[in-house]
């Protein structure tokens, strides 16, 4: 398939975790070769299409400072698809908790069936939470359906509200809708927040604010991802392990290019 082409399919796919996104579009990028004002302009349409997909930030920002672009884009599709951050979070839950997550967190749903002690109360979050619960139960591990108007309930309910980011930044992450209010009410009721930041997710202070800008809508409270903010995380998860989420403040896996920084 002429990269174009691929570039069309990944664009208009919705839904697909970054891992999938990551193995598609590292294909389709790799092939552009000498053609430097057609990857501009191509990560530029994948960003607008997928603003808060991290990796996909990270693979355009690498492919654009590097002077091998196949052999970057295979390195960085086999980074994300060897990311350790699924066995931290299998080993660093505490024993025997019950947990709060929202939707369908892409590597927190690979990592909890791996602990058959934990009860996973799943928010909702647009039908993402119930899918992901009948997953679970049919792994063996306890897991409830909750609605999207109970996330304050079950965070406070809770021994842990587990969060993933989409992307994060120094100041703040991007997750599924109801991930504030949990952490939020986790936060007041002493009910510890961590969050997980897989591989290429972490951006630079100035990617991130464009990643925020092009998440901005008129109506937030009908979007599908909210920012949450940095401060209401105690802890995080990532591909080295885990640490304070302030540490999050300073972790970045790509630079900040400046073909990706206008808005488009």
């Amino acid at each position: 398939m002429h990269p174009i082409e691929r570039l069309r399919y990944v664009a208009r796919v919705g839904g697909v975790d970054q891992g999938e996104l990551i193995r598609e579009a590292s294909a389709a990028l790799g092939g552009f070769g000498s053609d430097t004002g057609g990857l501009i302009v191509s990560c530029r349409r994948l960003l607008d299409r997928h603003p808060s997909a991290g990796a996909l930030w990270t693979l355009c920002a690498r492919l654009l400072t590097t002077g091998d672009l196949a052999g970057e884009a295979w390195r960085v599709s086999e980074e994300i698809d060897g990311d350790k951050t699924v066995g931290h979070v299998a080993r660093l839950i505490p024993d025997d908790a019950t947990l709060t997550v929202v939707g369908w967190p892409e590597l927190v749903a690979l990592a909890l069936p791996k602990r058959g002690d934990v009860e996973v109360l799943c928010i909702d979050a647009s039908g993402d939470g119930t899918h992901l619960s009948r997953r679970l139960r049919g792994a063996d591990v306890e897991a409830d359906d909750v609605p999207d108007a109970g996330v304050g309930a079950a965070a406070a309910a809770s021994d842990l509200v587990l969060l993933e980011a989409n992307c994060s930044g120094p100041d703040g992450f991007i997750a599924p809708a109801g991930s504030y209010a949990a952490a939020a009410v986790a936060h007041h009721a002493g009910v510890p927040v961590w969050v997980v930041v897989g591989a290429g997710r972490a951006l630079p202070q100035k990617l991130w604010e464009v990643a925020v800008t092009r998440l901005r809508r008129d109506e937030p409270w009908e979007a599908a991802e909210e920012v949450v903010p940095l401060d209401l995380a105690d802890r995080y998860i990532g591909p080295t392990g885990g640490g304070p989420a302030t540490d999050l403040a300073t972790r970045s896996d790509c630079s900040p290019v400046p073909e990706l920084l206008e808005h488009h």
